[in-house]
């Protein structure tokens, strides 16, 4: 079993499958575990580069516990009392928190009883939607027609599904909830947690809302200290791992999958394969001819969004960070305008990930603390170059925005910034899409890649597949890979009982393992 990648969803497919006795090779090209969930340097310190919310814990204590560990015995980590704080200028905050009663006290006191109101109907919903498509969607394999899906459910839940609402969008949708603007907008900011505009995404992605509010988990090393965990139980179940190792190509023979051949023209022979990358990469061919055909070509069109990521270590002044925060834009509309005519928002919201705060430790004596600050920006790293001069213009225009809301940065501030030019060289094929395909129409979710793909014994897991972006959602990519791979190989003994040459082999989990 070779799996290609060591992102959250293939160290989850790796740790599964090893602990079902499977010989596993996972090939990273990167020197360290976590994919998208990596520190970069800045200076002397690390800061997270990757995705920094961490949901559904339940996910991950499934896998480890199916690995005879526990979570708890590898990350230290703990509830965030507050889930984010917002902010649209110096006088207009709003924290919301993991207790509803205090975010809808908290909502009362910003924007009134009506809104205190709304925020109870659209918590309802969204529970609603959510609690439907959790089992029957989420955590299940791929459906790839709506009719599918209902047989899934039952008939008898016929009504429930047109209550998801996908035939609308989530800004419509949060419109009826909340007459303040700047409600309507905070909650609309969920969609881009998948890479997709709240003015063309299904109102069904309400359903995030109620993911987090189930609560935040706050992770001491952040997501990077989860991806090496992973690895580590992985190690223990009997997987092994080369990293700064690339894939050149997979090789098929018969339309079925039969191993990989590096980047220094070692073969490895592997009877299942799975690609823990976005999809795209197949699809454009960048992992071979053979396996080219593996899945469709994704057109730029539909990529996801990709984003200006600072990554600074920097003393702060003014306003009050928590471990997550949010600075809105006065005007929505224009912000997703300007990033679907292919460029960076003029007056962009601006998210702030304060690593220290909140957290585990604290900013050192000379004050600075770490902080990942995102600004939404277009999937056209592999068309357009950002010069120097455009990448100083969304400095200074995320600067502002923080300005405006009362947050200061040292003027001569350590950082590096991450343009769609880097997202697109880190991840292959994409253009710099971080999020995979575009959520936008009702039938997205049916389009988005799938475990299993047209070339036998070829499979695909992590946060560009089904059932979607995000760090649990990338574990539940990897969980559905394993559990595919598991039924396939069930499949083939049931009919062909005998040994075959090349087939997959069965051993103690502590034993030596190759592909």
């Amino acid at each position: 079993m070779a799996i290609i990648g060591a992102g959250i969803g293939g160290l989850s497919a790796a740790a599964l499958l090893a602990a079902k006795g499977l010989r596993v090779t996972v090939i990273e090209k990167e020197p360290v575990p976590g994919g998208k969930a990596r520190t970069l340097p800045v200076g002397d310190t690390q800061v997270a580069a990757g995705p920094t919310v961490f949901t559904l814990r339940d996910v991950f204590d499934t896998i480890f516990d199916a690995c005879g560990e526990r979570l708890d015995d590898h990350v230290t980590t703990r509830p965030a009392e507050t889930l984010a704080r917002h902010a649209w200028s110096e006088t207009e905050r709003l924290d919301l928190f993991a207790d509803p009663q205090r975010s809808e006290a908290a909502i009362g006191d910003l924007a009134g009883a009506d809104a205190a109101r709304g925020y109870r109907a659209m918590r309802a919903e969204a529970a609603r939607i959510y609690n439907l498509l959790d089992h029957s969607f989420i955590r299940a394999g791929k459906i790839h027609l709506p009719p599918q899906f209902l047989f899934r459910i039952g008939l008898s839940r016929f009504f429930e599904l047109s209550a998801a609402r996908p035939y609308e969008t989530m800004w419509k949708v949060l419109g009826e909830h909340f007459a303040d603007p700047r409600l309507r907008q905070l909650y609309a900011r969920y969609a881009t947690y998948c890479g997709s505009s709240p003015f063309d995404c299904p109102a069904t992605l309400m359903l995030i809302a109620h993911v987090e509010a189930q609560g935040v988990w706050l992770i001491d090393g952040g997501i990077a200290a989860l991806a090496k965990a992973l690895r580590t139980i992985g190690e223990r179940q009997g997987a092994s791992y080369r990293f700064g190792t690339a894939v050149e190509r997979i090789v098929t023979s018969g339309g079925k999958a039969t191993g990989v051949v590096l980047a220094s023209g070692e073969q490895i022979a592997a009877d299942r394969v799975i690609v823990n990358a976005d999809p795209a990469a197949l699809g454009a061919g960048l992992l071979g001819e053979d396996a080219r055909r593996a899945v469709g070509a994704l057109k730029p069109a539909k990529r996801s969004l990709s984003a200006m990521v600072w990554l600074g270590h920097t003393q702060t002044s003014g306003f009050e960070l928590k471990h997550h925060n949010v600075f809105f834009s006065p005007d929505y509309a224009r912000e997703f305008g300007d990033i679907a005519a292919g460029r960076p928002p003029v007056d962009p919201t601006v998210y702030i990930c304060a690593q220290d705060r909140e957290s585990f430790g604290a900013a050192k004596p000379d004050g600075k603390e770490r902080l990942q600050i995102i600004v939404n920006a277009p999937a056209n790293g592999d068309a357009r170059t950002y010069s120097p001069e455009e990448k100083e213009q969304c400095t200074q225009a995320m600067r502002k925005r923080l300005a405006r809301c009362g947050l200061t940065l040292e003027e001569s501030w350590q950082h590096r910034l991450l343009t769609p030019n880097d997202w697109a060289d880190f991840l292959p094929g994409t253009g710099g899409a971080i999020y995979g395909r575009v959520s936008h129409g009702w039938a997205a979710s049916f389009l988005r890649q799938g475990t299993r793909t047209r070339i036998k014994g070829l499979y695909c897991a992590g946060g560009s597949t089904h059932p979607g972006a995000g760090v649990p959602m990338a574990a539940l990519s990897g969980q559905l890979a394993a559990r595919t791979v598991m039924a396939d190989l069930t499949s083939t003994r049931r009919f062909l009982p005998a040994a075959m040459a090349g087939g997959m082999s069965m051993r103690s989990a502590r034993t030596e393992n190759t592909a």
